[in-house]
């Protein structure tokens, strides 16, 4: 992996630019987003980065907004609980609609995305990935402030092969309307990666099953040639990048893997063997747990086809079930949500789901630090000196009331880059 692409590739999607300020937490619970027993103590963020942490932090006074010893605000967590800023490795901001966005206006596309992320923000999410969607254009507005942003990496329209998840015509339709880019052949893809990067993309999504949405696809069957994933794999690898998978059997896992695919998006329906196999290859399983419990509850009554929610159906009691075989395996777990339209309020129950298989703490590193390993950011998802200072505060001991952190009625403070963007 080249360091200086890779650097090169975060800086320019980095919307959270550090700015000069101080700010200091005490009376937390500190739970680090490593996996370590929460402790008692304080974090001190100065330009935005982390500089202290540990139970000897203080302020100087604990009163809430008040001027501790670096010279910033002091927030007093009074016995609450402080997290790294939450990360959604799965976060589709265009899916303005639950059946997607084909034929929709841009401008309302973007507008209505720029709500959705806000939505993101305020729930704790300090950084998405958005594996399809996303353009210079609307990243620049969330670099500048124009809404009120998560750190935002987009890969563009994902690729798909002729009827394959991307490619949403039925069966009998030969009409041309895409919400992915339809693209065969070798050289056909390789030049829609090197696209994709030249207009900033993060990393590269590919389609290489069926999926839920999608009419014409079985879910089981791999899509793309080894060679067509080869492709854009050598292209992601040499700018520094990666590439993301759309996948759920075991077969369509073991193919992406083998071939060199790095984030396995889904992958409910994975057997022991591959879950193994991905370890060896280091590949990432981002579970989208929330997505299909929803679907399964309200997806109905907001038009989703039968065919649709049959599939559903196929996904919807797996998904846990795959989180426990990849853990097991030693799989790196992260965390998505993969929320369309109306559903997107469900984003903070996707925790809750995947605390059910792991836990608390467990779930907090899968949305915090393994998500920053995934996405090549180190230094976030982790409450350490030198991180970003992305920081979520609860007033509920989550050791003690771990559901406070999935109820988005219940108070926090979400901190981005050392400053406070919601809450106190």
């Amino acid at each position: 992996m080249s360091t200086s692409a890779e650097s090169t590739i975060n800086a320019y999607n980095d919307s959270c630019p550090v700015v000069d300020s101080d700010l200091t937490v005490i009376n937390a619970v500190i739970i680090d987003g490593l996996g370590n027993e929460p402790i008692r103590g304080g974090v001190r963020i100065r330009d935005g980065r982390i500089v202290e942490v540990g139970p000897d932090v203080s302020g100087g006074s604990t009163s809430t907004g008040s001027s501790g010893a670096a010279g910033g605000p002091v927030l007093d967590a009074a016995g609450g609980s402080v997290l790294p800023g939450l990360i959604d490795a799965h976060c589709h901001a265009f899916a303005t609609y639950l059946t997607g966005s084909a034929g929709i206006p841009l401008t309302y596309v973007g507008i209505h995305g720029s709500r959705r992320l806000t939505a993101a923000l305020r729930r704790g999410f300090t950084t998405v990935r958005d594996p399809a969607g996303g353009d210079p254009a609307f990243a620049r507005a969330g670099r500048e402030g124009l809404f009120a942003a998560p750190r935002y990496l987009y890969t563009g329209e994902p690729l798909s092969q002729t009827g394959g998840h991307g490619d949403p015509r039925p069966p009998e339709s030969s009409a041309c309307l895409h919400t992915s880019e339809v693209v065969d052949g070798v050289d056909a893809v390789r030049t829609a990666a090197r696209e994709r990067f030249r207009q900033g993309a993060h990393a590269i999504k590919i389609m290489t099953s069926g999926g839920v949405i999608s009419p014409s696809d079985p879910i089981a069957v791999p899509q793309y040639s080894a060679d067509e994933i080869r492709a854009v794999v050598d292209e992601a690898t040499r700018r520094g990048s990666y590439v993301i998978a759309h996948s759920y059997s075991a077969a369509s896992v073991r193919h992406s893997v083998i071939n060199g695919v790095r984030s396995i998006e889904h992958g409910n329906l994975i057997d022991a063997t591959t879950a193994e196999l991905m370890a060896d290859h280091d590949a990432f399983l981002v579970p989208t747990l929330a997505a299909y419990d929803a679907m399964s509850r309200r997806a109905a009554a907001l038009g989703l086809p039968e065919v649709s929610m049959i599939k559903n159906a196929e996904v919807l009691d797996a998904g846990q079930q795959a989180i426990e075989l990849a853990r097991a395996a030693g799989v790196q777990v992260g965390f998505g949500s993969d929320l369309m339209g109306d559903l997107e309020d469900e984003q903070l129950n996707g925790l809750r789901l995947q605390a059910e298989v792991l836990g608390l703490i467990d779930t907090v590193r899968c949305a915090t630090s393994t998500n920053a390993d995934l996405i090549q950011r180190p230094d976030l998802g982790r409450i350490a000196v030198d991180c970003v200072g992305d920081l979520l505060i609860m007033e509920a001991d989550l050791t003690d009331d771990p559901d406070a952190l999935w109820d988005d009625r219940r108070p926090r403070t979400v901190v981005r880059s050392g400053q406070v963007v919601f809450g106190s």
